[in-house]
């Protein structure tokens, strides 16, 4: 059986290192590029990984695009665009995902696969799975990846009901491509519940990163901002509560102790606010504030740092 075909649509940080492990592996990557086509048609995609060395894709191997209506039908399509451009989805997947095929919503934040199983020619037609990434990875030039450390993603099916799909045979294949590629992979039997447990790191590192002008290093580093960290992780996990979703003890504690881990680190948000791009407000704190709010529980930290980014955010539009 030929490799699975997959098309990468967002190479940037995130995109742009999953597509150099996946052609390594041996998969056919098509990549949907905006600004960085030309560039990546020229000289192909460079990847350079402190753990993996060089990931890069060769000229004569990138197979670079900026019209999704000239791409091939793929296998699996990875959604690594920011949530603030899932807006143009609806103009992008009906192109280049295969009927029978798979989307993977490769992005923070809560609530976005819904908004693709309501396209026209995605919904009924492919799968959706959700993957969370857990990487530090920046762009650091056109189609330059710098990876720094870690890469590990979860994998879930989605539901509408937000209720258990358990680990179906899709999620085990997508699953299986990328922990060939040597992507450390973890299956989520409930995607919703996933990306809660996701939050518990987003909520509290990005908004503060931006808010304090700081990085995660200095933000656990000091007692009185890592207090504000714990009390916001204990609010989405109250959240998640609320929805349905169990978040033990335990699990805070363990993002507490991965980010003291850490190497100095800008995450996402704080990189998009130096670059005066826009921030995902919605996906990482509007949408799970509005559920946990749907299920009468209110999350007054994360509502008070959610406006405080709006405003930061109003800002830059200005």
């Amino acid at each position: 059986m030929p490799p699975r075909t997959y098309a990468i649509v967002g190479v940037g940080a995130l995109g742009g290192f999953y597509a150099g492990r996946l052609h390594h592996a041996g998969h056919p990557v098509h990549l949907l590029l905006h600004s960085d086509a030309d560039h990546v048609r020229a000289h192909g995609l460079k990847v350079i990984s402190e753990h993996h060395g060089d990931l890069s894709i060769p000229a004569n191997a990138a197979h670079a695009y900026d019209d999704p209506a000239a791409m091939p039908r793929c296998d699996v399509v990875i959604v690594g665009l920011k949530t603030t451009h899932n807006h143009l989805l609806p103009g992008i997947l009906p192109h280049v995902v295969a009927d029978g095929g798979i989307v993977v919503m490769l992005q923070n934040g809560l609530g976005e696969e819904r908004r693709v199983a309501e396209i026209d020619g995605v919904g009924g037609r492919c799968t959706i799975l959700g993957g969370l990434a857990f990487l530090c990875s920046h762009k650091v030039g056109p189609g330059h990846i710098h990876h720094l450390d870690y890469g590990q993603v979860r994998f879930g099916q989605y539901t509408p009901d937000g209720r258990d799909a358990g680990v179906t045979e899709t999620v085990r294949a997508v699953a299986g491509d990328f922990a060939k590629a040597g992507v450390p992979v973890e299956l989520e039997p409930n995607l919703d519940l996933a990306r809660w447990k996701k939050l518990v790191w987003n909520v509290p590192f990005n908004g503060l990163s931006v808010v304090l002008n700081t990085t995660t290093d200095v933000i656990v580093g000091h007692a009185d901002t890592r207090r504000l960290s714990a009390d916001l992780m204990r609010e989405v996990q109250a959240g998640a509560a609320a929805c349905g979703h169990a978040i033990d003890d335990a699990f805070l504690d363990l993002m507490m102790a991965n980010t003291d881990r850490m190497v100095a680190y800008k995450p996402s948000m704080k990189l998009d606010h130096e670059a005066c791009r826009p921030l995902e407000l919605e996906a990482i704190y509007g949408n799970p504030i509005r559920a946990a709010a749907s299920a009468g529980v209110a999350l007054p930290r994360i509502t008070m740092l959610y406006q405080q980014l709006k405003l930061i955010d109003a800002h830059r539009t200005a």
